[in-house]
């Protein structure tokens, strides 16, 4: 077997665990700080819609000779405003000219007018400089449209998850969900990436990707915490992140099969292709995976461990087992034979059985104490066992006289 089925063979069974749970916090404030940036480049740089959701007028053709401050200084003479948005596409030997409509009586005009004037400057037929006029009325009801069908996902997938599984996992997938969504479009607006339907649609794909992976998790914790109650051995925490690293090679695993021909399909899209389609899909869908596998392992699964803990059953679980530690490491400290020795293992095992009982006598007796439960006077305490002292009793005979005997 290889080295990684090694490995997930030892998680799966136990042997090797990595406290995903027990680390919240670092995971906690890691995504805080994530998340700050996001929100603040949200608010202050704002998402870059392509003209498809704000509308517009786009030039294409093809000048490999040219460079940004010739096509710039000629869109800008010829009408087309101060700041237009000039980028090379398809291999950088295509350029693509983006300005907002024009308006008033010569809008048409000024359009023809900077579409002649490209052409004139690179020496081009008319014909071979595209033009292509979205109204700023299309482009909202597409983003409108976007909106709905992120809406009536986030819906369905709420209804789904608080049947199939509770609504406790329902919040914690979608605390998931949110993180993954503000990352993606914080890292948008940061870097000034355009935001096309192309990207809507991989942000859509990468809503049900990030829950495929969350729910994959959930249910192996349901299964690992189905009788967590009746037998009082563990806590929640500890069960969730046991299935959390039992499923943590097939996350990670599926993942990668994921990303790689993202990835593949992102730099032939950036280095060969320039700035399209193709380049706004494989982005978001990209980003979008690696935050979702993140979420889904050191987000959801703390998440929902935190709101499992706060009902009062659980707690009084936990109470119950961080109290049958402390019993069982006195009782190791206990001298053995008055050697001044630790306690063995075999000892500390028999100190821990014993534990146990007392905490079955405890449930079945409903208000006796444990330590009267286990055969101890009530009063002594919980780490106390040892060999009990008992007063020596004499016989009848040898507290009377010698010689005399008892009168019937």
């Amino acid at each position: 077997m290889s080295r990684i089925g090694n490995i997930g063979g030892r998680l799966y069974r136990g042997e090797v665990s990595f406290d995903f749970v027990g680390r919240k916090k670092l995971w906690y404030t890691i995504s805080g700080a994530i998340l700050v940036i996001a929100i603040a480049a949200l608010l202050i740089f704002r998402l870059n819609f392509s003209v498809e959701f704000k509308g517009g007028v786009v030039y294409q053709f093809r000048a490999p000779a040219a460079t940004t401050a010739q096509v710039t200084s000629t869109v800008t003479s010829a009408g087309g405003g101060a700041n237009p948005l000039v980028q090379k596409v398809a291999g950088n030997s295509k350029w693509q000219v983006q300005i907002p409509v024009p308006t008033g009586k010569n809008a048409l005009a000024t359009q023809y007018k900077i579409q002649n004037a490209l052409a004139a400057r690179f020496n081009l037929p008319r014909n071979a400089v595209s033009l292509q006029s979205v109204g700023a009325t299309w482009g909202s009801q597409i983003l409108g449209k976007a909106l709905q069908a992120l809406i009536a996902f986030l819906i369905v997938i709420v209804l789904y998850l608080s049947v199939a599984f509770e609504w406790r996992m329902a919040t914690a997938a979608l605390v998931a969900l949110a993180h993954d969504i503000v990352i993606t479009v914080g890292i948008y607006a940061l870097l000034r990436f355009q935001v096309s339907p192309a990207s809507v649609i991989g942000l859509l794909t990468i809503l049900g990707y990030s829950l495929y992976d969350t729910v994959v998790v959930f249910d192996k914790v349901r299964e690992n915490t189905a009788g967590l109650l009746a037998t009082r051995r563990t806590r929640y925490s500890q069960a969730a992140n046991l299935a959390l690293n039992q499923t943590l090679v097939r996350s990670i695993n599926t993942s990668l099969i994921a990303l790689l021909p993202v990835a593949a399909i992102l730099a032939i899209s950036i280095f060969l292709l320039g700035n399209g389609e193709l380049k706004d899909l494989s982005l978001v869908l990209f980003v979008g995976m690696l935050s979702g596998t993140y979420s889904s392992i050191c987000i959801a699964t703390p998440v929902l461990a935190d709101l499992k803990e706060r009902q009062p059953e659980y707690r009084q679980l936990a109470k119950q087992i961080a109290q049958r530690a402390t019993s069982v490491k006195r009782q190791a400290r206990v001298p053995v034979g008055g050697s001044g020795a630790a306690a063995s293992d075999a000892e500390v095992d028999t100190a821990d059985e014993v534990a146990d009982q007392a905490d079955d006598a405890e449930e079945t007796e409903g208000s006796q104490p444990a330590s009267v439960a286990a055969g101890r006077p009530a009063g002594a305490a919980a780490g106390s066992r040892g060999p009990r002292q008992q007063p020596r009793r004499s016989s009848a005979s040898q507290r009377r006289p010698s010689g005399k005997k008892k009168r019937r």
